[in-house]
């Protein structure tokens, strides 16, 4: 059974998507015993490369499987949970899983370009530029970008944790008009799959619409570490950043990209912003956090300005110049996030004092923000 849309300007929208990132999961790619399954990868690749082949769409993928694929070359029977395992088997996995989408392309004539990514890659200015940069000239030369996380050299602290967030992201990164999630369940229901009586839930106009569902239950995870509750969280961040998104199972793919009445549609609830605060929002991990007397909270928070070391009553943490920290209001709560100025070691001989008294003291190198208001964002508004 299957609700109604109400509406169908998103679905022609989706039809008309010139940019469009697709993410694929593990489950989707893989046998269970873990290793790739050539005949799935062809599927998606077929697709893929049709839905592109008129020229008016450009296609950047975010493929899941790296890990999956690197079980059965090392024996390994199961996904592994120390990290380190986890990181030989994407070493070994990624080679096999990029090898096999640009021997699969090639029957269309179709080049792939390898970009890896970890969240240190995004969230801080530079590194960020240089990613945007790399994707939009593979496109521009005629590429399919295959992005994933860096699995062999990300660490507990720096990981995305799951690539449909990390496609979401990449879906602002790249300026995308659609974002495509593909698992093995055919869109977001309101209950078990599985169970009698449930019903897909074909459109999404806002969070209310699926605040009575269990999102926990409403899907499974195969050889991956993503469920329907990542999906949803990824769908929210895109949809928040003015960008649609289309939830279904790979082998509603074609059906997805054509605008089709399949799947579960999320419409755009916002605008987009600077595509460095959204990863920096949801992508990065605070090194430490500063906690703010109630008038930088104001400042920070409401008039949206940058931080100062007059407002900072205490810094929590080890962390560098460059690194995100939170910022937090007297009671606890985390208001903000942002790049700091300054390494923690250096911040109690600051705390209270305008930064004119500072550089008078200290030199001209002390007369600045800690936080500045470009590499802020704001929580909790």
């Amino acid at each position: 059974m299957t609700r109604a849309v109400t509406g169908t300007k998103g679905r022609a929208d989706v039809a008309g998507a010139h940019r469009v990132v697709v993410k694929v999961g593990s489950s989707s790619l893989t046998t269970a015993s873990g290793g790739l399954d050539a005949d799935r990868v062809d599927a998606l690749v077929d697709v893929l490369a049709k839905s592109r082949s008129g020229g008016e769409r450009e296609i950047v993928l975010v493929s899941s499987g790296a890990i999956a694929a690197g079980l059965a070359p090392l024996g390994l029977r199961r996904r592994p949970k120390d990290l380190a395992r986890q990181q030989a088997a994407a070493s070994v996995g990624q080679g096999l899983l990029v090898a096999r989408y640009t021997a699969s392309f090639a029957r269309y004539g179709v080049r792939v370009g390898q970009v890896l990514l970890t969240t240190d890659d995004t969230s801080r200015r530079a590194h960020h530029r240089n990613a945007s940069r790399t994707l939009d000239k593979l496109l521009a030369m005629g590429a399919l970008p295959v992005v994933n996380e860096n699995d062999t050299v990300a660490t507990d602290e720096i990981r995305f944790g799951d690539n449909d967030r990390l496609a979401a992201l990449v879906a602002h990164l790249v300026r995308a008009d659609l974002l495509v999630l593909l698992s093995d369940v055919d869109g977001l229901y309101d209950g078990d799959p599985a169970a009698p009586g449930t019903a897909r839930i074909a459109d999404v106009a806002g969070p209310a619409d699926i605040e009575h569902v269990k999102i926990g239950s409403a899907g499974k995870a195969g050889v991956g570490t993503g469920g329907m509750v990542t999906k949803v969280e990824a769908a929210r961040i895109a949809a928040a950043a003015g960008i649609p998104v289309v939830l279904t199972s790979a082998s509603q793919a074609a059906d997805a990209l054509a605008g089709r009445d399949t799947g579960t549609y999320f419409r755009p609830t916002g605008r987009r912003s600077a595509d460095r605060l959204l990863w920096l929002q949801h992508a990065s991990a605070p090194r430490g956090s500063l906690t703010l007397d109630d008038g930088a909270v104001r400042a920070v928070v409401e008039g949206r300005k940058s931080l100062l070391p007059a407002g900072i009553a205490a810094v929590e943490g080890e962390f560098i110049a460059g690194d995100p920290v939170e910022l937090r209001d007297t009671a606890g709560r985390a208001v903000a996030r942002g790049l700091v100025n300054f390494d923690a070691k250096e911040l109690p001989r600051l705390f209270g004092r305008s930064t004119r008294e500072l550089a008078r003291e200290l030199g001209p190198a002390y007369e600045r923000e800690v936080v500045h208001r470009d590499d802020l964002v704001v929580l909790h508004p």
